[in-house]
C-alpha cells in the first residue's frame, strides 16, 4: 500500500483535510471492511494527488483553457473507483463490495471509462466548467456544505458565493445541454433534444406523454434530463450518479447526514456565528501551525474512526441503498483537529494506522456491511458510528463482574479521543456503560454506542448489532470529546449499574 504524498504547501495541506473525509467515505461504500476501506482510500488518494499535480490548474488558467480536470473531491471519487477496478483487474476483487463487482463487470462501468463523448453528461459538463466554478457546484450540491462554508473555501463572501452559485448551475446546465447534443445518439433521441432542452427549462413547463415514455426508457436521454433541470431537487444526485457511478446515490446521502450533524453537533461554545463548519477556520489555522507533514495526520485513526457510516452497497438503480443502514450515522470530521497518536512521539506520520479499525476478514463475513463488534476476544467495532437515537433499556445481568480499560488513543489542543473496552464475566443481551468526568470534559461523537450526558456523567448504551457479549468477552466502543484545563481519566465505571474494576 503507497504512502500519502506529503503536502508540498500550506495550500495543498488545508486540501488534505477537505477532501480525505470524501475519499474514505466513499471507499468504505467500496470495500467488505473498514481496513480494505482504509487501504483502498489511502491508494486512490495517492493516485488522484499525483493526478492533480500533473494537471496544475494554475497552467491551465495562465493559458486561457478551461480546467483540463475535475474538481478535486471528485477528482479523488474518481480515483477511489479506478483503483477498485485495478483491484478487481490484479485478483484482489474479494475486498470489495459484491455489488461493486458486478457492476465493474458490467456495460455500466465501461460508460465512465470509455470513449469521452459516451461518457454520461453529468461527468462531461463539470470536467468542461472551470475548476472554481466546477468546485462551488459540487460543494454546495453534493457536500451540502454551507455557503459560508463554501466561499471560506473558494475565497468568496457569503453573499457573492450564493450568486456565483446561480449562475454557476446555469452554466452547468449550458455545458451538459452541448454535450448531450454531442453525444452520438439514435435518430429517436436527436429528435426529442430540441423538446427536451424546452420543458426542462421551466418548473411550470409540462412534458409530454410521448417524451416522457422516451425518458422512461432511454437511459442517455433521462441522464441528460437530470442534468437540465435545475428546479425540483435532483441536481445533486444527477451530479453523483453522472461523476462518482456505482454507488453515487448512497455517496450523497451520507455526505447530506455529515452536513447535518457539521450543523447540529458542534463542539459547545465554538459554533459557527454564520452557519459555516464549526472550527473550520480554528482547524486550518492549527494545520498551518503544525506544519505541513502535521497536516498528513488526517489519514489517522481519527480519521477512519469518524468518516464512515456504512450504507450497504448497491447500484445506483435502487435509490434505497441510500438509507438502507440507518443504526450508523455520520460522523463529523470537520469538528476535530488532526490528531497526534501518543506512540508517534508528537511526529506526525503520512500513513494511516493500520490499528485504526480492527474489522473482520471480508472472506468470512457473509455480511458485506462490517458490523461494530461485542466478541469473546478483546478487540474494538471495525465501524465508526456517531450518535444516534437511544437504544432500548439493557437487560440486566444479575451479579455480573466486570473490568474495564479506559485508553487515551489521541489529544490536542482542546480535543481528544478514548476507547473503553469492558470485559464481563456473564453474558449480556444488552449493556449500558457508565463513567463520570472529574475535569469537565464533554462526548461530541462516539461510534459503536448511543451516548447521552448529563454534567460529568456519560452513559453510553449499546447499539442494536453489538448488544450481545458472551461470557468472558469484551465489548468496546469508541469517542471523540472535548476539554479544556486538564484531561484526567473519568472514574466511577459501571457496566449496567453495577461497579466496575479499572485496570
Amino acid at each position: 500500500m503507497p504512502d500519502l504524498p506529503i503536502p508540498q504547501d500550506a495550500a495543498e495541506a488545508a486540501l488534505f483535510s477537505e477532501c480525505w473525509d470524501a475519499v474514505l467515505s466513499y471507499a468504505d461504500l467500496c470495500t467488505s471492511g473498514s481496513l480494505a476501506a482504509n487501504e483502498l482510500a489511502t491508494e486512490a488518494f495517492a493516485l488522484g494527488m499525483r493526478e492533480a499535480r500533473d494537471t496544475d490548474p494554475a497552467a491551465v488558467r495562465s493559458g486561457g483553457r478551461r480546467s483540463a480536470r475535475l474538481p478535486m473531491i471528485p477528482l479523488l471519487l474518481t480515483a477511489v473507483r479506478n483503483t477498485a477496478a485495478g483491484w478487481e483487474t490484479a485478483g484482489v476483487g474479494h475486498k470489495l463490495d459484491p455489488d461493486l463487482r458486478l457492476w465493474l463487470n458490467s456495460e455500466k462501468a465501461t460508460r465512465y471509462t470509455g470513449l469521452p463523448l459516451q461518457r454520461p453528461v453529468a461527468l462531461r459538463g463539470l470536467r468542461d466548467m472551470q475548476e472554481a466554478d466546477a468546485a462551488l457546484l459540487w460543494l454546495a450540491e453534493v457536500e451540502a456544505l454551507p455557503l459560508p462554508s463554501v466561499g471560506r473555501r473558494l475565497g468568496l463572501d457569503a453573499s457573492v458565493a450564493a450568486q456565483e452559485l446561480e449562475q454557476v448551475r446555469g452554466l452547468f446546465r449550458d455545458r451538459c445541454h452541448r454535450a448531450h447534443l454531442d453525444t452520438p445518439m439514435a435518430a429517436e433521441c436527436r429528435s426529442y433534444a430540441r423538446l427536451l432542452d424546452a420543458v426542462t427549462r421551466s418548473a411550470a413547463a409540462e412534458t409530454p406523454e410521448d417524451l416522457s415514455r422516451h425518458l422512461a426508457t432511454c437511459v442517455q436521454c433521462a441522464e441528460a434530463a437530470a442534468c437540465l433541470r435545475l428546479h425540483g431537487g435532483g441536481l445533486p444526485a444527477a451530479l453523483a450518479g453522472g461523476v462518482v457511478g456505482w454507488g453515487g446515490l448512497a455517496y450523497l446521502e451520507r455526505r447530506r447526514r455529515a452536513a447535518e450533524v457539521r450543523l447540529g453537533a458542534g463542539r459547545p461554545g465554538t459554533a459557527d456565528t454564520d452557519g459555516g463548519d464549526p472550527k473550520e477556520g480554528a482547524g486550518r489555522g492549527r494545520v498551518l501551525r503544525h506544519g505541513l507533514l502535521g497536516a498528513a495526520v488526517l489519514i489517522s485513526l481519527v480519521a477512519l474512526g469518524v468518516s464512515m457510516m456504512p450504507m450497504g452497497g448497491g447500484s445506483d438503480d435502487d435509490a434505497a441503498a441510500a438509507s438502507h443502514d440507518d443504526r450508523r450515522p455520520v460522523a463529523d470530521p470537520a469538528s476535530v483537529s488532526p490528531p497526534v497518536h501518543p506512540s508517534a512521539t508528537h511526529t506526525a506520520s503520512a500513513v494511516p494506522s493500520a490499528s485504526a479499525a480492527t474489522g473482520r476478514p471480508a472472506d468470512t463475513n457473509p455480511d458485506p456491511e462490517p458490523q461494530g463488534t461485542s466478541t469473546a476476544p478483546a478487540g474494538t467495532g471495525d465501524r465508526a458510528t456517531g450518535p444516534v437515537s437511544a437504544s432500548p433499556s439493557p437487560t440486566h445481568s444479575a451479579a455480573a463482574t466486570c473490568r474495564v480499560t479506559y485508553d487515551l488513543v489521541n489529544q490536542w489542543t482542546d480535543g481528544f479521543q478514548a476507547t473503553v473496552s469492558v470485559t464481563t464475566t456473564e453474558a449480556l443481551s444488552g449493556w449500558q456503560v457508565g463513567w463520570t468526568f472529574r475535569d469537565g470534559q464533554k462526548v461530541t461523537q462516539m461510534w459503536d454506542a448511543n451516548v447521552s450526558q448529563s454534567g460529568g456523567r456519560v452513559s453510553a448504551d449499546s447499539a442494536d448489532y453489538n448488544r450481545s457479549v458472551t461470557p468472558n468477552g469484551t465489548l468496546s466502543f469508541g469517542f471523540l470529546g472535548t476539554w479544556s484545563g486538564r484531561n484526567s481519566a473519568p472514574a466511577a465505571f459501571t457496566l449496567n449499574g453495577d461497579s466496575c474494576a479499572q485496570g
